[in-house]
């Protein structure tokens, strides 16, 4: 599976957002739908951006009991998405229901990956909130390697941490990994960032991408930039 880049589209409606796809007239991007969208327009917008031909990564990071969840992605399913998510948090038993209940009946499904901390989360915080005391690196291998004993696809982690998820992991397993930005630009509120061209060199499979590109003065070329320093 080759690399690629996907915009993460953290719009509040969906005026904005088809305002800002709008911008694309050639390739169509994969991007990323996340809870703010997702909760303002609910499953219409998914379905409205795939029929005009994007891949579509949904990021609602499910955590709950196994059969909750379970149930849950065999709704999301039926939404044709290439791509979902969950808390790794969740235990391996809810990793299971989730894949179970996202794989339709004739055996496809979108690729499931979980969350194993979140790029704003560094060990100072998971310390002192989560009372996670192991080290942060040792935390995100071992949800990495309880979603693969789950059966899922990949995980999605700080590009810090994508060539060691490999190692662990294998190579085939994804790693998705948000916290790109640009070597000139504002890291925001991320903890644990890398440049596109460095999670290139480490081994990330896709990178998420949102303020560097949705806030640009030129977005397309922003988008673009990404692509020549990830992919090409």
């Amino acid at each position: 599976m080759g690399k690629d880049v996907i915009i993460a589209c953290d719009f509040d409606s969906a005026e904005k957002t088809f305002a800002f796809l709008d911008k694309f007239t050639g390739k169509k991007p994969f991007v990323k739908i996340g809870m703010e969208l997702y909760y303002a327009e609910g499953p219409s917008i998914v379905r409205e951006i795939k029929r005009r031909g994007h891949k579509i990564f949904l990021d609602l990071k499910l955590h709950d009991i196994p059969n909750t969840v379970k149930k849950s992605m065999a709704v999301l399913s039926r939404l044709d998405v290439d791509m979902t998510n969950l808390h790794a948090a969740g235990t391996v038993r809810m990793m299971e229901g989730a894949l179970e209940g996202l794989t339709r009946p004739d055996g496809t499904r979108p690729l499931l990956i979980a969350v194993t901390q979140l790029t704003s989360t560094d060990q100072e915080s998971m310390e002192r909130d989560l009372l996670i005391k192991e080290p942060i690196a040792d935390v995100v291998m071992h949800y990495a390697h309880n979603a693969k004993l789950a059966g899922l696809d990949g995980v999605v982690c700080s590009p810090l941490e994508a060539g060691k998820v490999h190692e662990r992991c294998g190579e085939k397993f994804l790693t998705v990994t948000p916290g790109v930005r640009f070597a000139d630009g504002d890291i925001g509120d991320q903890k644990r960032v890398m440049t596109p061209a460095e999670a290139k060199k480490i081994g990330s499979d896709y990178i998420v991408v949102g303020r560097p590109i949705t806030a640009a003065e030129d977005p397309v070329a922003a988008y673009e930039r990404c692509v020549r320093e990830f992919v090409d």
